[in-house]
């Protein structure tokens, strides 16, 4: 599924390549042949690359040369950068002292140096484009119909994104979780309540119902949330509380003995609730041995742990009170939350057929909100019945009660992207997982990336915040967040958003596009074919084998300062970098 975004890829490098910038230097170079030749031959491609794409499931030969067109066009892509960064230099250059002009000649921004090393660079993407055509035209691929994909009108901006958050089907969970809780008051131990069931219904929107109930913040005196998922380390859990018991930001020692005495100070006596969210560890010694001692041990009378999982037997594992399990939405509640979605536009009330396909759609999704939010998202894109229809008979399966049922779902979902949408989504997978995202700096770096483009009177950044509110729409993106920012300078509203683990799971599944420094050294591989690169404290040395051979990474994403000479490291001509703090 990762060569879906080969398409956008190559049409984004055509359209460079017709660029204003691109056509003036390499007619002032003598290269505008090549650079036509060039254009022409990726117009060709596109053409064709849909039927490629199916073909590829099934012949191997043609998913080969689509990875290696992929890795041609992005060289392509460099050398077109090439000449768009030349076209902006000689522009600042103009006003320019004639003595400096003739200097250049002679210095390595020359312009009779400068064509030359263009000329190879130009040709030789040209040998391989044209090596590729002539393979591609024994594959006796078909053109595709080349339509403008619909583009829907944003339907009620914010306040319709404020609707969405409405909770169907869960109160009485709610209910009986609080109670749960609240009963524990006379408990001297720490009592552990886990809530489990598969991905997609929803255990994290119940721990949050329950977390901010008003009975729960009023009895607890600390209140602490805690985001697990892949990280069960006692030392990285233990600083997690320490900082959230401060509400402050601290430097802690590595020793867990110390660690243990620091928590006892900042927690002391206080009753406290401590939701620990997506928990997948199984290994019961982990928590046995080493957690349960250290976060059962502290408190006043009636703390407690509330745990969400997937995992049962996590559940049973780490549980003193009796586990709620999740069920699936009834009827009505699927129904209602699908409604929500699919019908905001008011179609329902116009076509009653539309109401009957919806009615099958949602007794295939079987009660899973994530699979009704994501499916009523995407009809609510449609209004005609035909295309109703086309979704309804996609093999979304008649029995979705697995992880791989839901993701068919979100896999339908996501095709039905648009070519942007889509590239933007797979950038997503850059992050690591529960990652808070910042709306502002994802456009900022969508935009440096070149996957969204000026539609009729949108600029760049209007078009972005379009797409970002769209995924929002479409459950891509959940947990959207606003926060005003206080500066010296004035005041802004921020906001942020976060992705379901099942989303980030789709998002790492449509693209091989990008990893991270951990992921790359446990799997022994190179930088090669990553072009979005996510890295952490890892020291640079240890990693400094994955550069071998030539790279096309265009954004890093680094967690602090101390990786700025991580450039230098890789040693990368065309590497463009955008580093930022998450």
């Amino acid at each position: 599924m990762a060569e879906s975004l080969l398409l956008p890829l190559v049409r984004g490098v055509a359209s460079k390549a017709a660029g204003t910038l691109v056509e003036t230097v390499t007619r002032m170079c003598g290269l505008d042949d090549d650079r036509r030749t060039l254009e022409r031959q990726l117009l060709a491609i596109e053409c064709k690359l849909a039927n490629a794409e199916e073909r590829s499931e099934t012949n191997c030969y043609v998913e080969s040369w689509m990875k290696e067109l992929k890795s041609v066009a992005y060289e392509a892509d460099d050398v077109l950068d090439d000449f768009q960064y030349e076209a902006l230099r000689r522009q600042s250059k103009i006003g320019k002292s004639t003595t400096r002009k003739v200097l250049g000649y002679i210095t390595h921004r020359s312009p009779l140096l400068f064509r030359f090393e263009m000329s190879k660079k130009l040709k030789n993407i040209l040998e391989k484009i044209n090596r590729l055509v002539e393979e591609m035209n024994k594959f006796g691929l078909e053109n595709s119909v080349h339509r403008e994909e619909q583009q829907h009108p944003w339907r009620q901006t914010h306040s319709k994104l404020d609707n969405s958050t409405k909770i169907f089907g869960r109160y009485d969970d709610k209910e009986v979780v609080v109670k749960s809780l609240l009963d524990q008051q006379e408990e001297q131990k720490v009592q552990v309540l886990p809530i489990f069931g598969m991905g997609g219904l929803g255990k994290t929107t119940l721990a949050k119902m329950v977390y901010n109930d008003q009975g729960v913040q009023q009895h607890f005196q600390l209140k602490m949330w805690y985001c697990v998922a892949d990280n069960f380390d006692a030392i990285a859990l233990l600083k997690s509380i320490i900082q959230l018991a401060q509400n402050k930001r601290c430097e802690m020692s590595d020793t867990i003995e110390l660690l243990q005495k620091q928590l006892e100070e900042v927690i002391g006596q206080k009753r406290f609730i401590l939701v620990l969210d997506d928990v997948w560890n199984e290994d019961e010694r982990s928590w046995e041995d080493v957690l349960k001692p250290l976060l059962c041990s502290l408190g006043g009378l009636g703390s407690v742990i509330v745990v969400t999982t997937r995992s049962q037997k996590v559940a049973s594992i780490m549980q003193t009170l009796r586990p709620h399990k999740l069920a699936c939405l009834s009827e009505q509640d699927s129904w209602e939350l699908f409604a929500q979605k699919a019908y905001s536009n008011g179609v329902e009330q116009e076509q009653a057929e539309l109401v009957s396909i919806g009615r099958r759609i949602v007794n295939k999704c079987r009660g899973l909100p994530l699979a009704l939010k994501t499916m009523g998202g995407l009809l609510s894109s449609y209004q005609q019945v035909q295309e109703w229809k086309a979704v309804e008979e996609n093999n979304i399966g008649d029995n979705v009660r697995g992880t791989d049922e839901i993701m068919s779902i979100l896999k339908l979902s996501y095709r039905h992207l648009s070519s942007e949408m889509k590239q933007c989504f797979a950038f997503l997978a850059v992050f690591p997982k529960d990652c808070e995202m910042d709306k502002d700096i994802l456009i900022q770096l969508w935009i440096a990336n070149g996957f969204i483009q000026e539609k009729g009177t949108m600029d760049l950044t209007q078009r972005g915040e379009f797409i970002f509110d769209e995924l929002v729409w479409r459950s891509f993106l959940q947990d959207k967040q606003e926060f005003r920012q206080h500066l010296s300078i004035g005041s802004y509203v921020s906001i942020n958003c976060k992705m379901h683990d099942l989303m980030h799971d789709l998002a790492k599944d449509v693209t091989d596009e990008c990893a991270s420094i951990e992921e790359l050294t446990q799997q022994k591989a190179l930088l090669k074919d990553v072009c979005h690169m996510q890295m952490s404290d890892t020291e640079l040395k240890p990693i400094s084998g994955l550069c071998k051979d030539r790279t096309y990474l265009r954004t890093l994403l680094a967690c602090s300062e101390s990786h700025k000479d991580f450039k230098a490291l890789l040693q990368i001509q065309y590497a463009s970098y955008i580093t930022c703090k998450h």
